[in-house]
């Protein structure tokens, strides 16, 4: 390129060029000066053609075309058109052209990062995949170490409550034998007293704490049976109203969770008596008699009562229960509350002495003034109780506190016909349950057992 140049100015075309325009001007007719002149033009821009060629293949392969695209053609397209308009719209069309071919390269090179940007991010993900595929391979394996986890921290759990028992219980033997201790390590009477006191009984045994406080208990029951009645009872109609429409039903499901919280209570006060008494005999020598000793301890130790188990166990019995039935949507453990109260408060009732319970009761039963009350929709003139709403509160077969009941004609004609159409519906409403229930799935496990109270279920 250099050396062309270098002729192209030695040869001082362009100066001739000049000379011969000016020549041109001051004889502008002849018309041979212009033909000489576009002949010298045309070599002159051969040349030009030539250097500009060689400098485009010097200059890379793009970085020359573009610099003719840019500024040469422009130029060179007024020479090739005939027309102003056609001259605009070439130079138009040029200058999209440009401008679309550098839009398409930086498209390019911008779907080609997105590219890659989309490629790391797709690897990501599988590697994130991967890992979460082998945790799932592990989760199975670690829930079945869960759930061993939960077992034997279940059986610690039961064994630490048994410890806490027998730790209770040995405390109270401690304390007796203690008492029986100072009393041993005692000044001895004189010979003369002892002889006097020998003709008498060995010993009278005096009422224990439980005792001395039976008739301050007693009161505080009975106000406690009273308010379970008028607030826990109401707030569980209110639990049941809103699954189930006949008030009947719902006054029948709380008079057995009643009946059935006294029973489970009092077997639970016996087993837990019966235990009490066991560990206690084989240390007992006290001035207190050993069942002033075992009541005193279980007053004592009321909180070692396992409510739980006992709410647990009636509604299983209720559940099993042909009188009574529920939707399959819910469980009897919507009432568990008062469920609950129910079986604390006849547990303690069983360490008052004598104890109180409440009286028995069966539809159809003739209506007695001296144990309930008419409930507000009885038929005030029938002789026949149709269904009870609560039980009578009984000490020694004496009416403490009175129950409430509906009377109705033809209650034991009706009692009959009731039963055994909800037996049917039971039927029907269990099979439902067991497959639609979420509620009664999560107790069905441990509340639809067998339990040896089905005998006496049937008869409430």
């Amino acid at each position: 390129m250099a050396e062309s140049l270098r002729r192209l100015v030695s040869a001082e075309s362009g100066r001739v060029l000049q000379e011969k325009l000016e020549n041109w001007y001051r004889n502008y007719e002849n018309l041979n000066r212009c033909c000489e002149i576009l002949e010298l033009s045309s070599e002159i821009q051969g040349q030009l053609f030539a250097i500009l060629n060689e400098t485009s293949r010097e200059g890379g392969q793009y970085a020359g075309v573009e610099t003719i695209k840019t500024r040469l053609l422009p130029r060179l397209a007024p020479c090739f058109t005939c027309s102003s308009s056609g001259r605009i719209f070439e130079t138009t069309l040029t200058q999209d052209l440009i401008e679309k071919e550098r839009q398409l390269r930086e498209l390019a090179s911008n779907q080609n990062f997105e590219l890659q940007e989309l490629q790391e991010e797709l690897t990501s993900t599988r590697l994130k995949l991967n890992r979460v595929q082998q945790d799932l391979k592990i989760s199975p394996a670690q829930e079945k170490d869960t759930q061993k986890k939960l077992d034997h921290l279940n059986d610690y759990e039961h064994q630490i409550q048994m410890l806490k028992d027998k730790i209770s219980i040995l405390d109270a033997e401690k304390s007796l034998l203690q008492s029986r201790l100072a009393r041993s390590r005692s000044p001895s009477p004189r010979h003369r007293e002892n002889k006097s006191l020998s003709l008498l009984p060995l010993r009278s045994c005096s009422p224990g704490r439980a005792r001395r406080t039976n008739a301050s208990r007693r009161a505080c029951l009975i106000t406690r049976f009273g308010d379970i009645y008028d607030h826990r009872r109401l707030d569980a109609e209110t639990f049941l109203k809103a699954y189930i429409s006949d008030m009947e039903m719902v006054h029948r499901i709380i008079y057995i969770a009643a009946v059935e919280s006294f029973h489970a209570a009092k077997m639970a006060y016996r087993q837990f008596k019966l235990r009490v008494t066991e560990t206690l005999s084989l240390g007992h020598t006290g001035p207190e008699s050993l069942e002033d000793t075992v009541l005193d301890y279980i007053v004592d130790h009321e909180d070692l009562y396992d409510v739980q188990a006992s709410v647990n166990e009636v509604i299983r019995s209720m559940n099993i229960n042909p009188k009574i039935s529920f939707p399959p949507e819910t469980d009897f453990i919507v009432i568990s509350t008062l469920i609950r109260e129910l079986c604390l408060v006849a547990f303690l009732m069983q360490t008052l002495v004598p104890p109180l319970d409440i009286a028995f009761g069966i539809d159809g039963e003739l209506f007695s003034d001296t144990k309930y009350h008419r409930s507000f929709d009885s038929d005030f003139t029938a002789a026949l109780v149709a269904y009870h709403v609560w039980p009578a509160l009984m000490e020694n077969d004496v009416v403490i506190v009175k129950g409430e009941a509906v009377t109705k004609r033809g209650a034991l004609w009706s009692c009959r016909s009731r039963s055994r159409s909800r037996n049917t519906n039971r039927s029907q409403s269990c099979s439902r349950s067991r497959s639609t229930s979420p509620l009664l799935a999560h107790h069905l496990s441990r509340s639809r057992s067998p339990s040896p109270l089905k005998n006496r279920c049937l008869r409430c």
